[in-house]
């Protein structure tokens, strides 16, 4: 039996490049992002017209992550620094893939992966290029507004 899937931890941070805070929860509105997060209020790094804002609800990270990508640079980060929004336990993307899931009240949908930039390797002056390669995670989109709580279960259909 494998073990269920849980939100770790839920990040937001008002501001582009402003410090990242840890909440216990959160409203996800679809179409908008986490309410008091950067991309809801459409005030983050990659706010920009050319760019697919479809893809910046909601950024999602495996929880064993941060261990691989600290071994990989030597160096003792913590999730605040990685930047993404959900933090998730056990997380098995072969099981998401192409569905709809949910965490608390709101329902999901991952669009993409989230690969590492140059961006975050500049604020962090680290080589996240090589310290999250293949494992930056995924963006969602939120499908169904709702309240998502630290260790929520995620319940896929």
């Amino acid at each position: 039996m494998q073990t269920p899937m849980r939100l770790h931890a839920i990040i937001i941070g008002k501001e582009a490049k402003a410090p990242l805070h840890y909440v216990d929860s959160v409203q996800a509105v679809a179409g908008k992002g986490l309410e008091g997060d950067r991309y809801f209020y459409g005030t983050g790094t990659f706010n920009k017209p050319q760019l697919n804002q479809a893809v910046r609800e909601v950024s999602i990270l495996p929880y064993e992550t941060l261990a691989e990508c600290n071994q990989r640079l030597k160096s003792g980060l913590d999730f605040l620094d990685l930047r993404r929004n959900l933090i998730i336990e056990n997380f098995d993307y072969k099981m998401l893939k192409g569905k709809a899931f949910t965490i608390g009240s709101a329902s999901f949908k991952i669009v993409r992966t989230c690969p590492p930039c140059r961006y975050l390797s500049r604020l962090l002056d680290e080589d996240m290029m090589k310290g999250l390669k293949h494992i930056g995670g995924y963006r969602a989109k939120i499908i169904k507004s709702g309240t998502i709580s630290r260790g929520d279960r995620v319940v896929y259909t």
